[in-house]
């Protein structure tokens, strides 16, 4: 089953650790095939704490989405992640329905 990165957070505070994050970000993902996925930004929260922006980030499997988190290179990117906003970070398992 794939694997997901599902990420709440709020706007970003701090644009240089913000930007810090996506450099670092790049060849992590590129490493363990991570894809972001974009929802339609149309879509309203009726139900929230304060979060604007929400990330969901795929993988071949869920192993492989733990295997990302806990990678040392993202450890150290992540600290910049949370330098940049307050978040909400979970792994999920589970497969997309199909049509």
């Amino acid at each position: 089953m794939k694997g997901y990165w599902l990420i709440l957070s709020d706007s970003a505070k701090d644009q240089e650790a913000q930007a810090m994050y996506g450099k670092l970000w790049t060849p992590i993902a590129e490493k363990y095939s991570a894809k972001f996925k974009v929802l339609n930004t149309q879509t309203v929260l009726m139900e929230t704490c304060g979060y604007t922006r929400t990330l969901i980030v795929e993988f071949d499997s869920y192993s492989q989405a733990l295997a990302c988190y806990q990678d040392e290179a993202y450890q150290a990117a992540k600290v910049f992640a949370q330098k940049a906003s307050k978040r909400e970070f979970l792994i999920l398992e589970g497969e997309p329905p199909r049509g």
